[in-house]
């Protein structure tokens, strides 16, 4: 599953409280430039990590109760969850590197 799987309020258990690796969500929406800016590195990120985290994006205007109960106020926001719990957050567009940082960080956890 390297590619990122749309993650939505039907699928949110299964794909994100219940995954037995790592999750990152990137909870974006179409009208919003910096989501778009992130994308392609998220798109490579799933693909460098597969096995390792799970990536998932959560479109907000089509989940707003997803983001709304994780406390999502800007987007991009990127929320890693372990064991089913929220352990860190990123809000905003960050270069790639920075993100292979805290993903690194996170999976040293």
């Amino acid at each position: 599953m390297a590619e990122p799987i749309e993650v939505t309020e039907s699928n949110w258990d299964d794909m994100v409280i219940n995954s037995d690796i790592p999750v990152m969500v990137d909870f974006w929406a179409d009208w919003c430039g910096p989501c778009k800016q992130i994308a392609p590195a998220v798109h490579e990120l799933a693909l460098e990590y597969d096995g390792k985290l799970s990536v998932g994006k959560l479109d907000v205007d089509s989940s707003p109760n997803i983001a709304m109960k994780y406390g999502v106020r800007s987007i991009p926001a990127l929320i890693f969850f372990k064991n089913g719990e929220a352990v860190h957050t990123i809000v905003g567009a960050r270069p790639k590197g920075a993100l292979k940082k805290e993903i690194d960080g996170i999976l040293a956890d």
